[in-house]
């Protein structure tokens, strides 16, 4: 339910085909209609890429005018683009402070991504980003996931232990870094 506090802010996302000039195009495009980017991720999927970003919207600027103005650009031909009220408190709360981040590397295993967020959730660590590539490698492919995570301090030893516990078993490497 929108508050005062939410007024005024939409979430926009956009899905496409990768290309250059994706992320300039469209922030450059907000910029131009008055609207200041809040927090924001970028990401290529695939060949696909997704951009999504908390909006400050001015005030003579409605969510279905951003809608139909960025399905307008040639840059987003073709994608899909969503544009809605943003409800959530735009202020990050403190589970979304990043203490560690922690990488996983190896050879790619049904269920991997479910087992180690399984192990944060153990350990009360919000994650706050995930990332996983399968990347090219001399032997073939290697499947890396990176975890940018907020662990509680007490409990950031065992669970960064229990991680690398895990990947061990599975024949994987894992590196952290307290932040």
């Amino acid at each position: 339910m929108a508050t005062e506090s939410t007024a005024g802010l939409a979430l926009v996302s956009t899905f496409c085909p990768d290309r250059v000039g994706l992320v300039s195009g469209i922030t450059s495009h907000l910029f131009e209609q008055g609207i200041n980017l809040r927090d924001a991720t970028f990401a290529s999927l695939g060949s696909g890429a997704e951009f999504s970003a908390v909006c400050e919207l001015p005030d003579n600027l409605t969510v279905a005018e951003v809608q139909a103005s960025l399905s307008s650009l040639p840059v987003l031909a073709g994608a899909e683009v969503k544009v809605s009220p943003f409800a959530f408190d735009p202020q990050p709360g403190p589970q979304a402070l990043i203490t560690h981040r922690v990488e996983v590397s190896g050879g790619d295993q049904p269920g991997l991504v479910a087992r180690l967020s399984e192990i944060f959730t153990q350990f009360d660590a919000n994650i706050v980003r995930l990332d996983a590539q399968t990347l090219p490698d001399r032997a073939g492919e290697r499947y890396v996931l990176r975890f940018s995570v907020s662990i509680p301090a007490e409990r950031a030893e065992i669970c960064l232990s229990a991680v690398a516990n895990t990947a061990e078993t599975l024949g994987l490497t894992c590196r952290t870094e307290a932040l």
